[in-house]
């Protein structure tokens, strides 16, 4: 049994709007050997993982106790993961006010991040997108780790209280800094999204395995008139069956963002079922490539993303948008289309988030992740490439080519009845076309959010979508034919439709 702690110290001073609660340097007991890797395992300087504090967290924290729940905390992290701090980590607490001020002030996204967003019918052509993401993390964010130092974010700047999910969570990130790093290496949307699903994965998991030995191994801090099982119970619940509907932000955007955060917990278990944290660590120095090995953790490693290239067909009244440029033209332009993946978490995202999957979220959640990203229109994704084009007379004229492989031909087809499905949902109505085309083309009226016209065709295993402003425009920005080269025109030969390219990386 550990020892029983008495409550320390006064009550903290709250000055103005922001709550500041500043523990570095904080040493407990004073002493050089507290984070020495000679130290027992979930013994952190006078602190064990089995300690009882007196105090509760009913009525708010001193400084005192804020110091004692941390390091407690980190011990119990320690025990859990096997693996120890090698150096104290700051703990503060800001007001939700202060938080969404810091975030304030940015510029408004680049013409290639708008168009990206629009395209995949997350974010519509009269949102700016940053903006939305502002509306986002400024409601949703519970807290954040950063070089050593943890942020907690309260609603309330008069009375602080802090969820133990959330200093747990942190805490793991900081153990994952000092023993891995957590540095990105993903060069696009769902790379980046894939990598930070081991991240958060792991920082989820912990806190679940933390909660589990509440109650019957260690003492856990917990709301008023409730157990702390019941109040781990209790949240899970809420997150998984809240309306979505009802919340202050785009439900889209925030499903692509929370995607690391639901599948995480299930691709960290799925490897920890595998071969125990040893499957972890190697995890982290090869990190998953995709967030459909996060959906589908039996294609991690080795079934990776391929290769979706999109040849440029456009004429000289649209231009894309070059590596380096970030839509805004910047001086820094290679020669290159700038590309960008959005990924099977992002799909799944976009049609539910507008009804073409009709399914409760929570359908197939489990104890780990109470919802389930996986869905048949999503389920056989295998790549995919998007590059947006500007209007070369006007930049405030975008369009995009998508192109997306699939892992069979039925696959590429149930994609595409639901894409059908999405455009219909916004408006889209079928356009006849004159001439021979094997694409299907699709016009939104200017008066609906995503206005434009829409080509969809489907080739074998790949569907390729061409967006514009205007039907005509469709053409324009990716011919459906490619043109024939000089050696063919001579002999009066006719190039026939590019195959599909997609190679495996």
């Amino acid at each position: 049994m550990g020892r029983v702690r008495p409550g320390r110290g006064l009550k903290l001073q709250l000055i103005a709007v922001i709550v500041l609660v500043l523990l570095a340097g904080c040493t407990v007991p004073s002493s050089p050997d507290e984070f020495d890797t000679d130290r027992e395992l979930g013994r952190i300087g006078d602190y064990a993982h089995d300690d009882e504090f007196a105090f509760n967290a009913s009525d708010g924290l001193t400084e005192s106790e804020l110091r004692d729940l941390k390091y407690r905390s980190m011990a119990r992290i320690e025990v859990l993961r096997g693996l120890k701090f090698e150096r104290d980590v700051q703990l503060e607490v800001i007001d939700r006010s202060e938080f969404r001020e810091q975030r304030s002030g940015r510029g408004p996204a680049s013409a290639f991040r708008n168009e990206l967003w629009r395209g995949a019918f997350v974010v519509d052509g009269q949102t700016d997108v940053n903006r939305a993401m502002d509306d986002l993390y400024g409601t949703s964010v519970q807290g954040y780790y950063i070089n050593d130092r943890i942020v907690i974010v309260t609603e309330d700047g008069d009375d602080i209280r802090i969820d133990r999910r959330t200093l747990v969570h942190e805490l793991v990130h900081a153990l994952q800094d000092q023993r891995f790093g957590l540095e990105r290496r993903g060069e696009t949307l769902d790379g980046q999204r894939a990598e930070t699903g081991l991240i958060e994965g792991e920082a989820s998991y912990l806190p679940q395995l933390y909660a589990e030995r509440c109650g019957a191994e260690w003492q856990c801090l917990s709301r008023p008139g409730e157990s702390a099982t019941d109040a781990d119970a209790n949240a899970t619940t809420e997150t998984a069956t809240g309306a979505l509907e009802q919340r202050p932000y785009n439900v889209g955007l925030f499903l692509s963002i929370y995607a690391p955060y639901s599948e995480g917990p299930t691709f960290v278990d799925a490897l920890y079922e595998r071969d125990g944290w040893t499957a972890v660590d190697r995890a982290h120095d090869r990190r998953p490539a995709s967030t459909a090995q996060l959906i589908h953790p039996d294609h991690y490693p080795d079934d990776r993303p391929v290769d979706v290239e999109i040849e440029d067909r456009s004429s000289d009244a649209w231009e894309p948008v070059l590596e380096g440029s970030g839509g805004d033209g910047d001086s820094n332009e290679s020669a290159d289309p700038r590309a960008e993946t959005v990924g099977e978490a992002t799909l799944f995202a976009s049609l539910w988030a507008d009804g073409v999957i009709d399914r409760p979220l929570t359908q197939g959640g489990t104890n780990r992740s109470p919802y389930n990203y996986s869905a048949p229109a999503t389920a056989g994704w295998a790549g995919d490439t998007f590059h947006v084009y500007r209007d070369a007379n006007d930049e405030n004229r975008t369009g995009h080519v998508w192109r997306l492989a699939w892992e069979s031909e039925t696959d590429a087809d149930e994609f595409a009845t639901a894409y059908r499905s999405l455009l219909e949902t916004h408006g889209g109505e079928r356009v006849e076309s004159d001439g021979a085309t094997a694409g299907e083309m699709y016009r939104i009226s200017d008066d609906e959010p995503f206005a434009g016209a829409y080509r969809l065709t489907v080739t074998g295993d790949t569907v390729e979508i061409v967006g514009a402003p205007t039907v005509d425009a469709l053409e324009a920005i990716h011919a459906e034919h490619a043109a024939p080269t000089p050696s063919a025109a001579v002999a009066g030969g006719s190039s026939a439709p590019s195959p599909p390219s997609a190679a495996p990386a």
